[in-house]
């Protein structure tokens, strides 16, 4: 019993150090005080920008080091290089010190890479102490990293200051703090959990069946916690009064509820006890709500390989086409769902670069969007809304986050392939764009930013799953590092169109005209951001259509190994 409530004391860790280390999110906050101070155009700030996405590039460096160092010393070398980045770039600000731009950008990506290996340790956490319900966990704190911003929204109402050069300080110690808060749990961890480990891998069955379901009822009860938080920090945090002790009392209720998963697993082994003890003959029954494991995986290669073309098979697989649809549907597909993919096998099949190609032309748009968020808000003069704004990204993006879990949930009654949950993610993404670039109104920027932030947060965390149910669990740290290298790419080419747009517009003369401050150029009016507008709405279409392709190649072989789950249960 110890040990099963270490591994939620080890879930609940994590769900800090997420919650509290998306600090790359908040850039918007910042940005225009960042400009106007470094006297920078937009195209060098957006590089600031690429700076930050680009240490994602890094992130195989978090795994080497794992390799080598422990796990806390890992978790605070991350926690140091993001005091080191954003820390001295609060002092730049404050005119403190006096550095050349180069030395901003490497601030700016060794801040980037501090998230990244924040996430490794995460994912490693994750990964050691839930065996049966792994997916749930990774998808359930992947999500806290999309209330980050709003968490740092209400910390720094809190605090008695009015620079947005605060949520660089923040960025900078609050991590470090949270690494200190969640060190116990950490430290406590690896021994019961690679014990733990090892027995499972020779016993793979030794999870019972009572317990699995106990810990995805757990689950659930998790993320009906996590969507009430999201609903308090989207609420309070819209309506929040200016005044510091308001302030104050809402972040402490934001605390608390991330508290709150700490009681849930004591009232669940609570409830059971007192079934084995009080009504001993009272069973509860059903399955856990889990996604694609290694074992499943294991038995639907044999019973694939056993059946040789089963005519169930056939039935499933209806996406017959001829000529170039033929060949666009059908050459270098996928036979079989989770065969491990080496590097080389990965960047050799058709498949993965529909995904990159959905991924890069969805998610990693939204990301850019996200970096431009002050400068959209100030352009069209709502500036003083900008935190406003971020809070409604932050939090669209964690409830998209959470839905990303839904078809894992719904499986026994509702099933489609992941792939198809990824192209209906990506739907509402144009619609948001060309919204921006064709309505007026402080409504229409909402709208387009809550649909904005719901789908590039879905994308976010379901990309987790697909990585490993399309090219294997064993390959996903090198793969799914291969996968996001398009976020620096599309941050360098999305970020730089929509800076040049920018100053174009800013440098001509207009209606509105536009502004100088300390030598920045400040571009206003809908101008400035239109074409990026229609130019991004366009890219998104491109990624509906290969997320689409993408789940034509794939469905049936998704299809044939639910086909098969189901048999082997029956049977």
């Amino acid at each position: 019993m110890a040990g099963q409530s270490r591994k939620w004391m080890i879930l609940v860790a994590t769900i800090w150090i997420q919650a509290f280390t998306g600090t790359n999110f908040d850039f918007s906050a910042y940005s225009s005080i960042l400009k106007s101070a470094l006297g920078i155009s937009q195209v060098q700030l957006n590089y600031l920008a690429v700076a930050s996405d680009l240490g994602k590039a890094f992130g195989w460096s978090s795994g080497l080091a794992l390799l080598y160092l422990p796990l806390p010393l890992v978790l605070f070398i991350a926690a140091f290089m993001g005091l080191l980045g954003y820390g001295v770039q609060w002092l730049v600000l404050q005119n403190l010190l006096v550095l050349p731009y180069f030395v901003m950008f490497f601030l700016c990506l060794v801040a980037g890479c501090s998230i990244c290996w924040f996430n490794t340790v995460c994912f490693v956490l994750c990964i050691r102490n839930f065996t049966v319900n792994r997916s749930l966990a990774l998808s359930l704190t992947v999500g806290y990293n999309g209330v980050s911003p709003a968490l740092y929204t209400l910390l720094a109402r809190a605090v008695p200051l009015t620079s947005n050069a605060l949520y660089l300080l923040l960025n900078a110690l609050v991590p470090l703090a949270v690494s200190l808060l969640v060190l116990f749990p950490v430290i406590r961890q690896p021994s019961s959990s690679s014990d733990a480990a090892k027995q499972q891998q020779h016993h793979p069955h030794a999870v019972s069946h009572d317990e699995a379901h106990r810990d995805s009822l757990v689950f659930l009860l998790l993320y009906v916690l996590a969507l009430l938080a999201g609903i308090y920090l989207l609420l309070l945090n819209n309506t929040l009064a200016s005044a510091v002790p308001v302030a104050r009392l809402l972040f402490a209720g934001a605390l608390l509820m991330l508290a709150f998963p700490l009681f849930v697993p004591g009232v669940i082994y609570a409830r059971e006890w007192a079934n084995r003890t009080i009504y001993s003959g009272f069973r509860l029954t059903g399955s856990g709500f889990n996604l694609v494991d290694p074992e499943d995986l294991e038995l639907h290669k044999e019973l694939v390989g056993k059946e040789n073309g089963p005519a169930a098979a056939a039935a499933y697989d209806d996406d017959e086409e001829t000529g170039f649809c033929e060949k666009v549907l059908e050459g270098n597909r996928l036979s079989v769902l989770g065969e491990e993919h080496s590097a080389k096998m990965l960047v050799r099949r058709l498949d993965f670069w529909l995904y990159y190609l959905a991924y890069f032309c969805g998610g990693t748009v939204g990301l850019v969007y996200s970096n431009n968020l002050g400068q959209i808000a100030q352009s069209l003069g709502y500036a003083a809304d900008t935190e406003a704004l971020v809070t409604l990204f932050s939090a669209c993006s964690f409830f998209g986050r959470l839905l990303s879990a839904a078809p894992d949930f719904v499986r026994e009654k509702v099933y489609y392939a992941r792939t198809g949950w990824l192209a209906i993610a990506l739907t509402p993404m144009p619609i948001a764009f060309f919204l921006l670039a064709t309505a007026t109104g402080p409504k229409a920027l909402q709208v387009g930013t809550g649909l904005v932030g719901l789908s590039s947060g879905f994308i976010f965390a379901a990309a987790v799953s697909i990585t490993s149910e399309l090219f294997g669990p064993n390959s996903f740290g090198v793969n799914h590092n291969i996968l996001i290298t398009n976020i620096p790419l599309g941050s360098l080419i999305y970020g730089s169109l929509a800076a040049l747009l920018y100053d174009a517009n800013g440098n001509s003369s207009g209606p509105r005209g536009t502004l100088s401050a300390e030598g920045a150029i400040v571009c206003m009016g809908r101008q400035c951001y239109r074409e990026t507008f229609i130019w991004w709405g366009c890219i998104c279409v491109l990624g509906l259509a290969s997320s689409l392709t993408l789940l034509l190649r794939t469905r049936p072989v998704y299809n044939r190994f639910e086909y098969n789950r189901i048999s082997t249960q029956l049977f």
